[in-house]
């Protein structure tokens, strides 16, 4: 078969993979790795005290797969060898940048689920810019991906614009009902929350869906944008009755999640607007794109897209497209199309 540049050869070869936190979300994307030809997963990492020496399989409900999980990385890999690190961890960059060093230096591509990785570059240009050194001295690829950021409110709508002649303004907006998303999740955003307590955590930065400046900006540099300034406003979605569809019962009066808006603009003109909205009990759920230009495109998914499942795939998906690039830190601009691949 004839192999075209960029693109990833179809002939499937095993990657072998060392999956590196199990929380809710790393534990689901160790049930789905086990589930893809092509994919295995060879080591785990994990310091938690009630985690480690336990069998992944047994932690993640698979079953006893003789795979033990390890405090940390160097013991995972004894006598081991691995292609790629699967990073669901954190989702701070400055935390995240030593775990990366790690694993590069053991030679492993990496896919990361941390929001800060997905379009760092202009967040944080800094800590990008040492992670983009580390990972090309050891010649491996490393990206931050996931549905939002990296998929949804940004990778997507660039997807789109590939029919426009011109692109004047794009507004994205993602609804969820949050009692359909994991727990952590729902913590995060604040549901079952007194308002004083919810004001609290948003003020310490605790509280917030993270990874909307890193949208703007990747959004931005496909389109040629030079955004001058971005801004974000975050608010409490109060509920007006008493709520048990989420983790925990929450009366009236507390937050049911967040409401967040990132702008961004160029001169005193908005291009960007990104509308986040997650609560427990949301009456419809919808992502939708709006792209004002030539053409003007309006692209809705009724339903919206499940978060955790998403997210969890996109990570499996990008296993074989970070395998094809070469050395260095990634953007999922960068990347081959990471469409699910299985054996039908």
């Amino acid at each position: 078969m004839m192999e075209l540049r960029g693109l990833i050869p179809r002939e499937e070869t095993m990657v072998k993979v060392v999956q590196i936190g199990l929380g809710p979300l790393g534990q689901q994307v160790a049930r789905f790795a086990a589930q893809r030809d092509g994919v295995r997963i060879v080591a785990a990492v994990d310091p938690a005290p009630g985690k480690v020496d336990r069998d992944l399989g047994e932690l993640c409900s698979l079953g006893c797969m003789g795979i033990k999980v390890c405090p940390d990385l160097k013991s995972a890999l004894k006598g081991k060898k691995a292609d790629v690190a699967i990073l669901t961890t954190v989702s701070s960059l400055a935390i995240l940048e030593k775990q990366i060093d790690e694993a590069a230096s053991a030679g492993l591509s990496i896919v990361s689920t941390c929001e800060e990785l997905s379009f760092p570059w202009r967040t944080q240009p800094t800590i990008a810019a040492r992670i983009d050194q580390v990972c090309r001295k050891h010649r491996v690829a490393c990206v931050g991906t996931g549905v939002n950021p990296g998929f949804l409110m940004d990778y997507l709508p660039c997807v789109l614009s590939s029919v426009c002649q011109r692109v004047d303004r794009i507004e994205i907006t993602r609804i969820q009902d949050a009692s359909k998303r994991r727990v952590p999740f729902q913590q995060k955003i604040g549901a079952g929350l007194t308002r004083s307590r919810f004001k609290a955590k948003a003020a310490e930065g605790t509280l917030r869906h993270v990874g909307l400046a890193e949208s703007m900006h990747m959004i931005a540099h496909c389109a040629g944008w030079k955004l001058d300034r971005t801004s974000e406003s975050l608010r409490p979605i109060i509920a007006q009755e008493p709520i048990t569809s989420g983790y925990a019962k929450i009366e009236k009066g507390m937050a049911r999640g967040v409401e967040q808006i990132g702008r961004g603009y160029v001169g005193d003109k908005e291009v960007i607007q990104l509308h986040f909205r997650a609560g427990v009990g949301e009456k419809e759920s919808l992502d939708m794109i709006e792209i004002v230009g030539r053409p003007t495109l309006k692209s809705v998914i009724p339903g919206g897209v499940n978060g955790d499942v998403a997210t969890c795939a996109i990570t499996i998906n990008a296993i074989r497209s970070i395998r094809a690039m070469d050395p260095g830190l990634k953007t999922m601009l960068d990347l081959p199309v990471p469409g699910c691949f299985q054996t039908l």
